[in-house]
C-alpha cells in the first residue's frame, strides 16, 4: 500500500504524536509499504527519509482557533493530489488536520483520523470549534481512538458516529529488549539497595513533577534510603513566539492556575541538578537524560509514579509495563483503563475538574508510594504482569499491524481484546 501519514511534527522533534507516528509508519515501511509523512518543516532535519520513511515538509503552523499560518494552499494541493491508497492524520486543532476542513470532498483516498483526544473540547475558545466537528468527522472514513472511554470517543458516540476502532498505544520492542545491567544507577551513583522511584514528562509544570516531588518528601520510609529521578524538561521557544497574542494569554491562564513557580519551571527549565532531601536518606535528581538513558531508567527504577495534570493515553505507562516496572498513575486520560489492560500498575485516587484537568493531594500520594515500597511481592507480580501483557498486546509490531487493517479498510479487533469487535469498519 501507499500511505501517507500526516502530523503537525516529526523526527527530530520529540514527542508522544511524533513518536506514534513514527513508530507505525516505520513497522509498515518494514513491512514492505511505501510509506509518507507530511509534516512541518524543521531547520535541524538532515535527511528528507527516516528509515525508508520519506518526510514532506511544509511550512505551516497554528490551527483554525489560533490562526494557520504558512504554506497552507501547498499543502492542500499536495493532499489532494496523493495518489495513494490512505491518509491517515493525527491529533485536531492542528495544521495538519485544520487546514483540509475546507478540501476533505475533494480528497478521494481512504480517509483516516485519529482525533488524539480533543484537549479542547471543554475551552471556551473552541466552542464553535468543536460545534463544527460532527460534520467533519463524517466526512473521513473512519476514526481511531486509544481508549475504550473518554472525551473524543464519548463525542463521536454522543453524535451517532460508530464507524471507528480503539487502537491502543504501546511501546518498542526494539528499545526494550535488551537487558540494562545498572548502568544508570552507575552512572549516577545510586546504590543498589536504593529504592529508585522515577517520572518521565515534558513540559514538568504540567506533566506532575511538583506534585511527584512533593509526595517524595513527605514519606516516611522507616530509614530507608530512596532516591528520586524527574527527567523531562519544556520546550525552548523563541522571543517572537512567545510574544503571539495566543501565547500571551495562555501564559496569563498558566500562571493563574500554576503560579509563578510552574511558570518559570516551563521557560527556564533546570537541565540536571541533584537535591538533597530533608534527610540524607532521599535524594532527588533533576535531569533531563537522552534516549538511551531513559530506557535504562524505566528498566532500573522500583516504580515509575505518574501525576501527570492532563493526558490522553500516556505513552509513558505502556513504557513502563514493557520495562517489567510496575506504575502508580493518577487517573489522567485512560490510565485506569491502563492500568486494567495491563495488569501493570496501582491507580491513585486524585480530583479531576470539568476540563478534565487533575489535581492529586501529595498526602495522598505520598500514602500510595509508601504502600507500595512495603508490598515487594506486589510490585514484582505487577512488573511481571504489565511485562507479559506488553509483549502479548502492546508491543508496536502489533499496533502497527492493527493500523494496517484499518488502513485497508477490514475489520479491526482491539489487541486489548482479541476475542471481541470494538468499533465498526467499512
Amino acid at each position: 500500500m501507499r500511505i501517507l501519514f500526516c502530523c503537525e511534527s516529526y523526527w527530530p522533534s520529540r514527542g508522544g504524536v511524533q513518536e506514534v507516528i513514527r513508530q507505525i509508519a516505520e513497522r509498515m515501511a518494514t513491512a514492505g509499504h511505501e510509506i509518507a509523512v507530511a509534516v512541518r518543516r524543521q531547520a535541524d532535519r538532515t535527511s528528507q527519509v527516516l528509515n525508508g520513511v520519506r518526510i514532506h515538509e511544509f511550512d505551516v503552523s497554528g490551527n483554525l482557533v489560533t490562526g494557520i499560518r504558512g504554506e497552507v494552499e501547498q499543502y492542500r494541493n499536495f493532499i489532494k493530489s496523493f495518489d495513494g491508497d490512505a491518509i491517515l492524520i493525527k491529533a485536531a486543532q492542528q495544521w495538519t488536520f485544520d487546514a483540509l476542513w475546507p478540501v476533505l470532498d475533494d480528497i478521494k483516498v481512504r480517509k483516516v483520523f485519529v482525533p488524539c483526544g480533543f484537549s479542547g473540547l471543554f475551552e471556551p475558545a473552541y466552542t464553535g470549534y468543536f460545534q463544527q466537528m460532527p460534520a467533519i468527522l463524517r466526512k473521513f472514513d473512519h476514526l481511531i481512538f486509544y481508549a475504550e472511554q473518554y472525551r473524543d470517543i464519548d463525542f463521536a458516540r454522543a453524535h451517532g458516529i460508530d464507524t471507528f476502532s480503539i487502537i491502543p498505544n504501546g511501546a518498542s520492542e526494539i528499545d526494550f529488549d535488551r537487558v540494562t545491567a545498572g548502568r544508570l544507577r552507575a552512572k549516577f551513583g545510586i546504590p543498589d539497595t536504593d529504592f529508585l522511584f522515577l517520572t518521565v514528562g515534558s513540559p514538568i509544570a504540567a506533566k506532575g513533577h511538583k506534585e511527584v516531588e512533593d509526595a517524595f518528601l513527605r514519606m516516611d520510609l522507616g530509614g530507608r534510603a530512596a532516591t528520586l529521578i524527574l527527567n523531562g524538561t519544556s520546550p525552548s521557544r523563541r522571543l517572537s513566539d512567545l510574544l503571539r497574542p495566543q501565547t500571551l494569554a495562555r501564559g496569563v491562564a498558566m500562571l493563574r492556575r500554576d503560579g509563578w513557580l510552574g511558570v518559570r519551571a516551563r521557560l527556564f527549565p533546570e537541565r540536571v541538578t541533584v537535591a538533597a532531601a530533608a534527610n540524607d536518606t532521599k535524594r532527588i535528581l533533576r535531569l533531563d537524560l537522552p534516549r538511551s538513558d531513559v530506557l535504562d531508567a524505566f528498566m532500573e527504577a522500583d516504580l515509575f509514579v505518574f501525576a501527570s495534570k492532563v493526558e490522553y493515553s500516556p505513552l509513558v505507562l505502556f513504557e513502563a509495563a514493557a520495562a517489567g516496572t510496575p506504575f502508580l498513575t493518577v487517573p489522567a486520560g485512560n490510565a485506569a483503563e491502563i492500568v486494567r489492560w495491563t495488569g501493570g500498575g496501582i491507580l491513585c485516587p486524585a480530583d479531576v475538574d470539568a476540563r478534565g484537568y487533575v489535581r492529586v493531594s501529595p498526602d495522598l500520594l505520598a500514602a500510595e508510594m509508601e504502600k507500595a515500597v512495603r508490598s515487594p511481592d506486589l510490585l514484582q507480580r505487577l512488573g511481571a504482569a504489565g511485562h507479559k501483557a506488553w509483549r502479548e498486546r502492546f508491543t508496536w509490531q502489533v499496533i502497527a499491524k492493527s493500523y494496517e487493517n484499518v488502513l485497508r479498510g477490514e475489520t479491526v479487533f482491539a489487541p486489548f481484546a482479541p476475542s471481541g469487535r470494538i468499533g465498526r469498519s467499512n
